[in-house]
């Protein structure tokens, strides 16, 4: 069964005026906000595609969009099953796939070109995997405290701890999940605001499955996926600039690892985002839109040679 979210859900959201539009992505509408860009439509157009992770929505971005918005067009969806996405009530009908084809339908659809792909935790997962199928929509890469992980990989206590907990919890706070995931205080206001996706157990299906969906092995469904992508990305030639934040216990041990796969990411400045944990774009929000700024400054004229 299909449910959506009743907008009334998302009155009180602070410091996030946008309107929401949709894309039809077979029987599901992803939402979406953007801002910026010109008053027509431009294929050399910059455009930032700004993908979130577990368990948040679009509203984890609103600090960065203003600032991004000063250099081009900002898009950003919400992933099946989060913000005002349509979301399944039955965790089987999530799949590594489902989420995968819903993205790549929401990008083809708005034709969506120049793009540098900002993406934090699953948003990285399923935009890398997207930006290695289809390069030639994807101009630069900013991946966040996220990885590939394609069953190879040895996974954390701390991850294991926390996707059992999430699957299981019999009263599962999404705000407060949030909270715990930055280095930062959040205000009540905020933490209601990562709560109003979901009213109610039914529409937690989504957020309940996700870290279940990271292959644990190199059969399991998504393996194959993330491992294409991996080594597509090993031979990506165009600009990437990896940000990780120093105090994510979830996904730091990938960054390294994710600078070393893709050959043009040691040609950007070495740093971490520091007072920042998982969720950075919380904790550290305008400081990494001025740096991925001056990321598309200092790389825009290899772009165009």
């Amino acid at each position: 069964m299909v449910i959506r979210v009743p907008a009334d859900r998302f009155e009180d959201v602070p410091d996030f005026d946008y309107e929401p539009q949709y894309v039809d992505v077979g029987e599901l509408r992803m939402a979406y906000v953007e801002t910026g860009g010109g008053a027509t439509a431009d294929e050399n157009e910059e455009t930032f595609l700004c993908l979130h992770g577990e368990p948040t929505w679009s509203f984890l971005y609103r600090k960065m969009m203003p600032i991004l918005a000063e250099r081009g067009r900002v898009v950003v969806p919400d992933l099946i099953g989060c913000g005002r996405s349509d979301r399944y009530e039955d965790r089987d009908q999530y799949t590594v796939e489902m989420h995968y084809d819903a993205l790549r339908t929401f990008v083809e659809e708005l034709e969506l070109t120049n793009v540098t792909l900002v993406c934090q935790d699953w948003g990285g997962l399923l935009g890398l995997a997207l930006s290695a199928e289809q390069p030639d929509r994807f101009s630069r890469l900013v991946p966040m405290n996220t990885g590939l992980p394609d069953g190879t990989q040895e996974m954390t206590e701390t991850w294991h701890a926390f996707a059992e907990m999430v699957a299981t919890a019999d009263d599962l706070d999404i705000g407060t999940l949030v909270a715990n995931g930055c280095y930062r205080d959040l205000s009540e206001e905020v933490v209601d605001a990562y709560r109003a996706p979901f009213p109610d157990e039914r529409y937690m299906a989504g957020a309940r499955t996700f870290p279940g969906l990271i292959p644990q092995s190199p059969d399991d469904p998504g393996a194959e996926l993330f491992a294409e992508a991996r080594d597509r990305l090993a031979e990506w030639e165009k600009p990437a600039f990896v940000l990780f934040a120093e105090e994510d216990p979830i996904t730091s041990d990938n960054r390294d690892p994710l600078r070393n796969l893709i050959p043009t990411a040691s040609e950007q400045p070495d740093i971490w985002i520091g007072e920042a944990a998982h969720f950075l774009q919380e904790d550290a929000g305008p400081e990494i839109a001025e740096r991925i700024l001056e990321f598309v400054d200092r790389t825009a004229a290899s772009n165009e040679s």
